[in-house]
């Protein structure tokens, strides 16, 4: 019950130098509480992953959404199916956030799905990025990793 609710039920005329020290005392331990809190669990969202340059195979207006990506790329890159991704088109500056459906292994499949593939054509170079959130000293630790398939058939060198 907030410090104004107490008002509403006559409490703070009744006891007002109570409830006005448990109020001040009770903000002052939750404001302490709650900036150690950050302190402690502050997180920052550094690149996970990254396709660099692919070339896009197929764009299909009529399926539900996403972007559905080689198995072999999705390996490589160190992505999973349904993970968020970012999804940038070189040629026209459009940017994206879909997730990721597994496509047939070793066919270099890059398809933007449903609404997505009004911004993005066939042929279009496309760079494909995922993120995670970890903390400071981690962050400092941790390298993504980036893969940079071949442009023309969108296969590992």
């Amino acid at each position: 019950m907030s410090l104004l609710q107490l008002q509403n039920y006559n409490f703070f005329l009744i006891f007002p130098q109570k409830i006005c020290t448990f109020a001040a005392t009770f903000l002052y331990n939750t404001s302490n509480l709650r900036y150690n809190f950050l302190q402690t669990i502050m997180l920052i969202q550094l690149l996970k992953s990254k396709i660099h340059n692919v070339t896009v195979t197929d764009a299909n207006l009529n399926y539900i959404g996403s972007i559905t990506i080689d198995e072999d790329l999705i390996d490589a890159a160190n992505l999973i199916a349904g993970e968020k991704v970012h999804v940038v088109n070189n040629n026209n500056g459009e940017r994206i956030e879909t997730y990721v459906i597994k496509g047939e292994r070793g066919s270099g499949t890059i398809c933007l799905n449903g609404a997505a593939a009004r911004k993005f054509q066939l042929g279009d170079v496309v760079i494909i990025m995922a993120f995670a959130l970890m903390d400071v000293e981690e962050a400092k630790q941790f390298q993504p990793v980036i893969i940079f398939p071949d442009t023309t058939c969108n296969k590992l060198l």
